[in-house]
């Protein structure tokens, strides 16, 4: 790869990366996308998985962003419907954190604020009696009413993993384990000096253009390279970490409650992966390597108590499953606490420098499509380039068009492939799209495709994941792009591992 020329290196392999990447190879332009470690490796995969609003942030009359929030959660679920889909959210009402009068205002507001809304309306339920009763049946009786509200449920990892694929299917190179080791101006390009991992020798690159979308590193990776030193105004990080919980399951049913707590923030509870239940997330303030974070004590005594507070079942620490943390890398702008801190992005661009470099701050994961597009915007006006948007009217690569559902999809995928085992199809559907048939097209029984690894993978799917997702571990495999770690044994993991 040395000495090759791009219109745009893309560092960080994020969702913000992954977008940018999609977007601007989408627009024509050549596109070279690195990635230290492996894609959505951290904060990307680290999430609640909601693509929302943000009910919450009306309070502190963010507005703007629920707007822009809900428009790209509308755009997103009719883009991704494989990826994507509605989930119920039980509001339990606490008149001692905010008054009744506060929430149903707040959710008239959230119901109409974004514009055009495929998902219902919100409406308020007192838990007595009629259809209710599968709401109120697991919770501890001490909440008499709340309000059912609609956001989306989201495999954070196959959103990022899907843009990227787009976007090499749009022509991006992508290398994922390449850390840029220099980066410097030279003849009114960028040169970049980047290192594979495991190898000693540098391959030289140059740019006309650098993103800066490395998260929660944005400025350590500026103050690195010394890049950033001379640029007074660059924004501060505030890092925070959110830490997650996974349970058996606590309750039937696919909605979610919101829990409200006494130091006003909230506490989610979703139905994960069938068999689980998803409770988060915290707020933490963070100091050290984002990659290194992981729950505290606290941490879980908060997620324990929130679900005590409001469920039946008590809850303990012995009886979590499984846990994981993110760091979420928010625009510091003074705020006394981490919940009052904008989710606002910021795209800054280092002047100093003639070639264009822009360094991307904050953001949420449902936003990041229009993230992108204002950072491709910026890009291509720097440039003298004239191009427009186009990512929201044009479904992720894989995905289900001409209108179609993913019950619709799922069902011709069966008639397509009647040999094989519902829950797989089900579950290669979900994760693919139409991308499945990569590799099981030329299948005709369960027998074609490929060693056995247990646990109901295959090699046809590792395989796939290899050659064209960048997975180069178990724990790409299992823990990322297939989520499979809390359902497989140590077994089927060992066999996986022996792939490699």
């Amino acid at each position: 790869m040395s000495d090759l020329h791009y219109d745009l290196c893309v560092i960080g392999g994020g969702i913000n990366g992954a977008g940018i990447a999609r977007d601007a190879a989408g627009r024509g332009l050549s596109v070279l996308l690195i990635e230290a470690e492996d894609l959505a490796g951290a904060t990307s995969s680290a999430s609640s998985k909601l693509i929302h609003g943000g009910l919450r942030y009306l309070e502190n009359y963010e507005f703007g962003m629920v707007r822009g929030a809900l428009r790209e959660r509308e755009v997103l679920y009719s883009n991704a419907p494989h990826l994507i889909r509605p989930l119920e959210c039980v509001f339990l009402q606490d008149d001692n954190t905010r008054p009744q009068w506060m929430v149903k205002i707040g959710a008239w507001i959230y119901d109409h604020l974004g514009g055009k809304n495929s998902l219902p309306k919100s409406r308020v339920i007192d838990f007595v009696g009629g259809d209710t009763d599968k709401y109120a049946k697991p919770l501890n009786g001490n909440i008499k009413d709340g309000l059912v509200y609609y956001d989306c449920q989201v495999d954070d990892t196959r959103l990022v993993i899907s843009n990227v694929v787009d976007a090499a299917e749009r022509g991006a190179q992508v290398l994922t384990h390449t850390i840029c080791e220099n980066l410097s101006v030279s003849d009114g390009v960028w040169r970049l000096a980047l290192s594979e991992a495991g190898k000693s020798d540098l391959c030289n690159v140059s740019a006309s253009m650098v993103v800066n979308a490395t998260g929660p590193w944005v400025g350590k990776f500026l103050e690195n390279l010394g890049i950033g030193e001379s640029d007074h105004d660059l924004p501060h990080v505030r890092m925070v970490k959110g830490s997650h919980i996974i349970l058996p399951r606590l309750y039937s049913g696919a909605h979610a409650y919101v829990l409200q707590r006494p130091d006003k923030r909230i506490v989610f509870v979703a139905p994960y992966q069938g068999e689980y239940t998803l409770v988060g997330t915290t707020e933490e303030e963070y100091e050290g390597d984002p990659r290194d974070a992981h729950i505290s004590d606290a941490e879980m005594a908060y997620l324990c108590e929130a679900v005590n507070s409001s469920f039946s079942k008590t809850i303990l620490p012995s009886d979590v499953l499984f846990t994981y943390s993110g760091v979420r890398p928010l625009i510091d702008d003074g705020a006394e606490n981490s919940s009052s801190s904008s989710r606002e992005y910021l795209i800054y661009h280092h002047k100093r420098f003639d070639p264009p470099l822009l360094s991307v701050f904050g953001g949420k994961l449902t936003t990041y499509r229009a993230l992108s597009e204002a950072v491709v915007d910026r890009l291509m006006a720097l440039s003298g380039r004239s191009s427009g948007g186009w990512s929201a009217k044009e479904s992720l690569d894989g995905c289900l068009f001409d209108g179609g559902s993913i019950e619709g999809f799922i069902s011709a995928q069966r008639q397509k492939y009647p040999w094989l085992d519902c829950a797989l199809l089900e579950r290669y559907a979900r994760s693919y799209g139409r991308r499945m048939d990569m590799f099981l097209r030329e299948a005709e029984g369960m027998a074609d495709l490929g060693v056995y690894y247990g646990d109901q993978v295959f090699a046809v799917e590792i395989d796939y994941l290899i050659k064209y997702e960048w997975a180069k571990s178990a724990d790409d495999i299992i823990w990322r792009r297939s989520k499979l770690g809390l359902q497989v044994s140590e077994d089927t993991i060992r066999n996986i591992e022996a792939h490699f």
